[in-house]
């Protein structure tokens, strides 16, 4: 299935606590499971003014929809094509 990066504008997210960004999983979790096993969380890395999220999902539109659900940006959406580490260089 494809994967998808989600770039989420939220200024100053990296200032949010740790009660905040519990509460945005919990809503996130919460869609996730109304809307089945057709989308998964893989995890999300918070910056000073975004959270970029990876996502598991048959298409871009289930990603905007659980997004739209949620009430969370989604101001770009991209596809993962391949994924590389240092060992891609051995």
């Amino acid at each position: 299935m494809p994967k998808f990066v989600i770039e989420r504008d939220i200024p100053e997210a990296g200032r949010l606590s740790s009660e905040q960004l519990q509460a945005i999983s919990q809503k996130s979790c919460g869609v996730l499971r109304e809307m089945g096993a057709q989308i998964q969380w893989v995890q999300s890395y918070v910056s000073d003014d975004k959270i970029y999220c990876i996502y598991v999902a048959p298409d871009e539109d289930t990603v905007r929809k659980h997004a739209h659900q949620g009430g969370f940006p989604a101001n770009r959406i991209s596809r993962i094509r391949s994924v590389i580490d240092p060992t891609t260089a051995e």
